[in-house]
């Protein structure tokens, strides 16, 4: 379906922007931490036109669903949240938004931890931006998308996901300081390439988990009388915290200092392992992962020429990713793939997102 088919009409405007992949600073930066995630191929798309009657009109071609909602009628649910959020957060800078009719389509996986929700906004917010002419840099349009995300979606996300979606490409890191939004475009180590593979297993406790992951950090933080943990350095200042808040604020300074000593410049082989520490973390200390995430990574950090592996996104389901050595991406998901869909045939199905395009 195109948008002459459903609207019987032209595209004024149309744009994009790609999911992503973490490869290091899982729960950092609604922590005002330190992140290191790279774009992935995938892409959201979205095409907007104007609604020849007094109401938004959104349609997405992946969930074959279409919403109609009056301008001031907030969407409760579903994807409309995010493309209402969007027009919200410019009208309340503002710019005046016409009644719209809006096509979606994307290729980023959704609920698989890649960020399917900040490709849409900002895809939208770009697209916007054209239409209404509006003078809005990258790190704006992520702000807002953030915002919106926020204020619409009810997911007390952080600047990560928009950031790497209006900012970040598929050949570097970005290295992103989520407090002042200073960044830097790394190389990946040498001798290595990105593979993620989605577990299959749907993320449904993801938001509410999420949340609750956030206040348990800002607990945390109050008690340390800092503005957020990324201001505390040393694991030992936690100690005295009780459970679970010891372990919740543990990872974070822990996973700050893996961002930071990767960001200087290692080798596969020493980045592997912080990943591979990540993954420990997130698993143990942040508890936001599960069992069919853990035998998926422990396959990956298991198979030759993988230098190391952990979830990515917020957990509770979704995918993983590894940093494999170059040229081996393909042949490994593969063979990981083989395994763990035999182990889970029952269950759920994993399939391979990004091999070697990266």
């Amino acid at each position: 379906m195109d948008f002459q088919q459903i609207f019987n009409d032209s595209p004024e405007v149309w744009a994009s922007a790609p999911g992503r992949v973490n490869l290091l600073g899982e729960h950092t930066d609604y922590n005002d931490g330190f992140v290191l995630p790279t774009a992935i191929p995938q892409q959201t798309t979205v095409y907007i036109g104007i609604s020849p009657n007094p109401r938004h009109h959104f349609y997405s071609v992946e969930l074959a669903a279409q919403v109609d909602v009056a301008p001031n009628n907030p969407v409760s649910s579903g994807f409309g949240r995010y493309i209402f959020g969007c027009i919200q957060v410019l009208e309340k800078l503002g710019h005046k938004v016409p009644p719209l009719n809006v096509l979606v389509t994307s290729t980023v996986p959704i609920g698989s931890g890649l960020s399917s929700s900040a490709a849409l906004e900002i895809a939208t917010l770009k697209a916007l931006r054209s239409l209404l002419e509006l003078d809005l840099d990258p790190v704006q349009l992520a702000q807002l998308g953030q915002q919106a995300e926020i204020e619409y979606a009810g997911v007390q996300c952080g600047i990560m996901d928009q950031m790497a979606a209006s900012l970040a490409d598929t050949k570097h890191l970005l290295f992103l300081d989520t407090r002042t939004l200073e960044r830097q475009l790394l190389p990946l180590p040498a001798e290595s390439e990105i593979l993620v593979i989605d577990s299959g297993i749907p993320r449904t406790l993801a938001d509410s988990g999420y949340n609750q992951r956030r206040a348990e950090c800002e607990a945390a933080a109050q008690i340390l009388k800092v503005p957020a943990l990324r201001d505390v350095t040393d694991v030992k200042q936690v100690e005295t915290l009780p459970s679970p808040l010891q372990q919740r604020a543990r990872h974070v300074i822990t996973e700050n200092n893996r961002v930071l000593e990767a960001s200087k410049g290692v080798s596969a082989q020493r980045f592997g392992e912080l990943m591979n520490a990540s993954h420990q973390s997130l698993r143990d200390d942040y508890e936001v992962s599960v069992a069919g995430l853990d035998h998926l990574v422990d396959l990956l950090q298991n198979t030759p020429a993988v230098w190391g592996a952990r979830l990515t996104g917020a957990g509770f389901g979704g995918a993983c990713v590894a940093l494999v050595k170059q040229g081996e991406a393909n042949t490994i998901g593969q063979t990981v793939l083989k395994q763990y869909n035999a182990d889970h045939q029952t269950e759920y199905q994993g399939r391979m997102l990004v091999p070697d395009e990266l």
